[in-house]
């Protein structure tokens, strides 16, 4: 039997379709604050607090116990487009790393966010992030979520600064 795609059938036909629309990117992005890693991990994991460093989030809501691995994150995103994010935490060593699986508007995501002590004080704060969606869909594109995440990474480093300066 051949199949609609030219395959035969068995465990040589690939799994993923090679016509595909969807597009993998990958962004990565890092800040140093003047924040030591447990108060940088305090301003960070405080995401009721976000909406003060940044406009890109409506309603933010856990479901479960905050950053814990299983636990839920969702929020309302306002731009680019007015869009529901649901993350998933898959693990979490708070002071250190977090990284989840997140979903939304037809795009999924792997993002770690890591916590390391610089070497001049302070803590380098480093995320990555792997998405996978449809290429066509134009509103999500690899220089888009850089743009975000830069604006978003760039707010919460002042915000840390502001914090540590004051402390």
């Amino acid at each position: 039997m051949r199949y609609t795609d030219g395959h035969g059938r068995g465990p040589s036909r690939p799994l993923f379709n090679t016509n595909s629309r969807l597009q993998l990117a990958r962004v990565e992005y890092k800040v140093v604050t003047k924040a030591h890693c447990g108060l940088a991990w305090k301003i960070f994991s405080d995401c009721k607090q976000w909406n003060t460093f940044s406009d890109l989030h409506g309603d933010i809501e856990w479901r479960g116990a905050p950053w814990v691995p299983g636990s839920r994150l969702q929020t309302q995103l306002l731009r680019p487009v007015v869009t529901r994010v649901d993350r998933v935490i898959t693990v979490c060593a708070p002071g250190r790393y977090v990284a989840w699986i997140g979903h939304a508007a037809g795009y999924a995501w792997e993002q770690w966010v890591l916590f390391d002590p610089h070497h001049e004080g302070g803590t380098q704060v480093s995320t990555w992030i792997e998405v996978i969606g449809i290429a066509s869909f134009e509103r999500c594109n690899q220089e888009r979520v850089h743009a975000i995440v830069e604006e978003w990474y760039d707010g919460f480093r002042d915000e840390c600064d502001r914090v540590a300066e004051g402390a």
